[in-house]
């Protein structure tokens, strides 16, 4: 389903997911730029990464794109299914 503009809800979350992890992104070059004297980039407590902007942007990226695109698979998850559910119910006994 479609709004007045043509655009469906489910392009303009995947957009701002985008958008929003980019932001981590460069948020994450940013302050690789100004190298605070404590900053240890590590992914998941494993991955050693260099205290440099690209690193830093790499930490943001990676951490934030995961987080967001974890829970909005559980979302796009669950809306689908109750989706699926309804329909079947609707339908009433056949």
């Amino acid at each position: 389903m479609s709004d007045a503009r043509g655009m469906d809800g489910e392009k303009v979350v995947v957009r701002l997911y985008v958008l929003i992890t980019l932001l981590a992104g460069v948020m994450g070059f940013v302050l690789g730029t100004i190298r605070p004297e404590d900053l240890d980039p590590e992914l998941f407590g494993v991955v050693q990464l260099p205290p440099t902007p690209v690193g830093v942007a790499i930490y943001g990226l990676v951490t934030v794109g995961l987080g967001l695109g974890v829970f909005l698979g559980l979302v796009v998850y669950v809306s689908r299914r109750s989706d699926d559910d309804a329909g079947t119910r609707d339908r009433g006994p056949q």
